[in-house]
């Protein structure tokens, strides 16, 4: 398949201007995307783009991303009911700086002809005095023209400042810079730049008689029709400090089978082969939840890296599977405690545990995971309590640092399925 057929089975394209197929099908083409730094992180919804951009360099093409320092402090209307707050200036630039570090992961700025380039408006647009811009830009395109666009006409009954009114002008001579200094003729992004992109490709025909196109990829939504990438805990990030490995692999993993079918295709580079097979397999086995598993397996790694997706999958299976001691020792403590977020966890002192104290003793006196010294006996005794991952009996056994795992924590589960951390201070 070649890239605009690629797009299309793995419904990554949903608008693409004519003679565009049939240019990236006759040469090697310069595409880019921009990025506003309306945070220091990427989120999962930005995946997307990025997955476009990677598809364009994988299929022998350039991919420029466009990091919009001074788009990023007008705001973009698009898909807003609203006018955005704008951010300082020292907070964009610390967004700029994450988002560089974060895209230079997916991207290869090294691969000879095809390299990657990372680009920042902000560079071209900052020295753009206000009087030059009208005259040079705002005068070949008229108001009738912009008002036309759904992004403008959307905020017509709610208002639309000049501000975020001059957006697209802002983005279109981003096009056409690229155009003239890189040689850049695609333009993509999701759907709702759709009419931010072919205001681009219309600067560049009015101002140097160029040709330029653009493709959107469909905004990706949740078979209910719920937004993407939301969980109650707000946006899943791309950064390991705003959303742990842990939680974006069980994000994945959590997913509808209709989603999970969608989203192989959408979010990793399996051929078309491996997911009809991997697809029919779920089917003849659903609870086996084969597809959420490769899913999140391949999203993981290309997002975190092997060793987090290691960590990630032991976590799990530690907590839904069969994971024993040995298991939980060799997990990463972070991600034990990121797995184990908002379950009750206490603290005791080094001179508290000091040669020794009673299981019931930590359980009671040290911590209030049973109410009294004889409900715990009991229920040890029953064999109902498991200690990092092993089943205590006697509930006189002497607990000691050695017990307290990297000499950081205990795991206590009371049944299959209450957990409590006792950290060590």
């Amino acid at each position: 398949m070649n890239l605009v057929e690629e797009l299309r089975w793995r419904g990554l394209l949903q608008d693409i201007m004519p003679g565009t197929e049939e240019l990236l099908a006759k040469e090697p083409v310069t595409g880019y995307i921009g990025f506003d730094p309306t945070s220091h992180s990427l989120h999962i919804g930005n995946l997307v783009p990025i997955m476009l951009l990677m598809h364009l360099q994988r299929h022998g093409h350039k991919p420029v991303a466009l990091v919009g320092g001074a788009t990023g402090m007008i705001g973009d209307p698009s898909g807003k009911s609203e006018e955005r707050n704008l951010l300082s200036e020292e907070m964009l630039r610390k967004n700029q700086q994450g988002i560089r570090s974060q895209l230079s992961r997916f991207l290869d700025f090294e691969k000879g002809d095809n390299a990657a380039i990372l680009v920042n408006n902000y560079d071209w647009m900052s020295g753009f005095g206000f009087l030059d811009f009208l005259r040079d830009v705002g005068k070949h395109l008229s108001v009738n023209y912009m008002m036309a666009k759904d992004s403008v006409k959307k905020r017509l009954e709610t208002g639309i400042s000049f501000t975020e009114f001059s957006y697209q002008l802002v983005q279109a001579y981003d096009f056409l810079h690229l155009f003239r200094t890189q040689n850049c003729s695609l333009q993509m992004g999701g759907s709702d730049q759709w009419g931010n992109m072919t205001t681009g490709a219309e600067l560049i025909r009015r101002t140097i008689g160029g040709e330029a196109f653009a493709l959107t990829a469909p905004l990706v939504t949740k078979a209910d029709g719920s937004k993407f990438g939301k969980t109650e805990q707000g946006n899943v990030w791309l950064d390991p400090e705003l959303t742990s490995p842990y939680a974006f692999y069980q994000f994945w993993m959590n997913t509808s089978d209709e989603d999970a079918n969608r989203y192989i295709r959408i979010f990793t580079f399996l051929s078309q082969e491996e997911i009809e097979s991997l697809a029919s397999a779920h089917s003849v086995a659903p609870h086996q939840r084969l597809l959420q598993r490769k899913l999140a397996e391949e999203v993981t790694q290309l997002v975190h890296g092997t060793e987090e997706l290691h960590q990630a999958q032991k976590a799990t299976e530690l907590l839904f599977g069969r994971g024993g001691a040995e298991m939980l020792r060799d997990l990463n403590p972070r991600t034990l405690f990121s797995a184990l977020e908002g379950v009750p966890q206490y603290q005791v002192q080094q001179q508290q545990i000091s040669g020794g104290i009673s299981i019931t003793d930590l359980l009671t006196d040290l911590s209030t995971i049973f109410p009294s010294k004889g409900e715990a006996r009991r229920f040890i005794k029953n064999g109902g309590l498991i200690l990092n991952k092993e089943k205590i009996n006697d509930p006189e056994m002497q607990v000691n640092e050695a017990h307290f795992i990297q000499n950081s924590y205990v795991m206590v589960q009371k049944g299959k399925k209450n957990y409590f951390l006792i950290r060590l201070n």
